[in-house]
């Protein structure tokens, strides 16, 4: 992409200022915002990769209050826009707290044109080459489509996977339920040498046990009342492809019989038929049962278990996938948000947390559940707490940016108390200078319980 056909949004309300950054980015197309709405408002319409923001803004151009906001709304929906943050000369506290929130890069005034052309071009190009790589990974992983997490443990599952889906083995899904084993099945069918065949699911918790068998196995016309023709089973209909089971842990001890035979000798013979039927599928089993616990009660073969259990891939609870939640939320945002005709553009910050310090004991089904609902159920274009009804305030998850500044206001605190208000003691008992500590009392609003001396 060319930089003629770039666009550049920047946030100032000084006109002069406006003039000399439209001279200086002359080869771009330069859009210009003045306040909040109309920052917003151009983000939406023009999607610009870089944004160049004042921090001191209507209608708080003396302050960053406003700046902050508006930094944090862009960020929230346009998490992959880069904004270059302009502080005050020397502010370098607003300056981390902006790198903090999210900011690509921050310059001072009174801004360095030449400098600020290169942090700008700099933006440009890692905005290019993280597009570019995300669109690498979501070609490379067409196989696990529908599988979304960064997290340590879903990434060591993914290799797993990567490793036995192209061999022959028969792989046992382990976890809780609402984990997606499934998905994790077909992905293990679409990286096999059988990827053109087909993928035959079903689930031996949902079905009687009278009908699992002919589900499975198939009959013949007059096998019994009500066949009136012949009907293959589960196992047939994946010929060349993979058959998977779940939920096999409640499979019937009798039928884990007559399992264990096809799987022994991989051949079959339907429902009041004499015929072999020989039969070339992989299986793929899930469970979220233990079943070696099922063995020492008798309820599960173990020398099934050792048939279907060659390789054994146990899927992560999402309370164990940090910051998957959160990915997901936003995920299921969108889906549920173009199915039901809705202009939801993300959530509020109380909101996500909530959704990351909850416990999701359904998993994701829980929270694609959750997500979906709260779409419906939104008055607003942005959720909220009150429609995730999860039960919790927000606060009860704290980012360590937050941990860091409740523990750096009740230090300072302390040392108020201890130096009965005294600044200059106060100073020496944390160990910074008096300036500093002037900054310290301004940002945590404690200026009013602290004496002059």
């Amino acid at each position: 992409m060319s930089t003629a056909t770039r666009h550049l949004l920047v946030v100032e309300d000084d006109p002069g200022l406006q003039a000399q950054l439209r001279w200086s980015f002359e080869d771009y197309e330069v859009l210009f915002a003045d306040d909040r709405a109309s920052a917003l408002a151009m983000l939406e319409s023009h999607q610009p990769a870089v944004v160049l923001q004042d921090l001191g803004l209507p209608p708080d151009p003396s302050g960053t209050s406003e700046g902050f906001a508006t930094l944090g709304e862009i960020l929230q929906r346009a998490p992959f826009t880069k904004v270059i943050v302009a502080t005050g000369n020397g502010d370098r506290d607003n300056a981390v707290k902006s790198i903090g929130l999210g900011a690509f890069d921050f310059c001072s005034k009174p801004l360095d044109l030449e400098v600020l052309r290169l942090i700008v071009s700099r933006a440009y190009r890692v905005h290019e080459l993280e597009a570019e790589n995300r669109a690498l990974r979501s070609q490379s992983s067409s196989v696990l489509e529908g599988i979304i997490g960064s997290s340590e443990v879903m990434v060591d599952v993914c290799r797993l996977i990567e490793k036995v889906g192209p061999s022959n083995a028969t792989v046992m899904l382990l976890g809780e339920t609402g984990t997606g084993k499934e998905l994790f099945a077909r992905a293990v069918h679409r990286l096999s040498s059988r990827r053109d065949g087909p993928f035959v699911a079903i689930n031996c918790a949902a079905i009687p046990e009278p009908l699992l068998e002919a589900e499975l196995f198939g009959y013949e016309r007059g096998a019994y009342t009500g066949a009136h023709r012949q009907t293959k089973g589960k196992i047939e209909l994946a010929v060349g492809g993979t058959l998977f089971l779940d939920e096999i842990g409640d499979m019937p001890p009798a039928l884990q019989s007559k399992l264990l035979r096809f799987l022994q000798e991989r051949v079959i013979e339907r429902i009041g038929g004499r015929e072999s039927i020989p039969v070339d599928i992989r299986i793929v089993c899930a469970t979220h049962q233990d079943l070696r616990a099922l063995i020492q009660q008798g309820r599960f073969r173990e020398d099934l278990f050792y048939r279907v259990s060659e390789v054994s891939v146990r899927l992560p609870p999402l309370r164990d996938r940090m910051g998957d939640a959160t990915l997901l939320a936003r995920h299921f945002l969108a889906q549920a948000a173009s199915r039901h005709g809705r202009t939801i553009r993300g959530f509020s910050t109380k909101a996500l947390k909530a959704i990351e310090g909850h416990s999701w004991p359904g998993n994701v089904r829980e929270l694609e559940n959750t997500v979906n609902s709260a779409v419906i159920m939104a008055d607003t274009k942005q959720i909220g707490l009150a429609e995730l009804q999860l039960g919790t305030t927000g606060e009860d998850f704290l980012s360590l940016r937050e941990v860091r500044a409740d523990a750096e206001k009740r230090a300072i605190q302390r040392a108020l108390a201890k130096a009965g208000g005294n600044l200059s003691r106060v100073a020496d008992l944390l160990g910074v200078s008096r300036p500093t500590l002037y900054d310290l009392l301004d940002k945590y609003g404690l200026k009013k319980t602290a004496d002059a001396d």
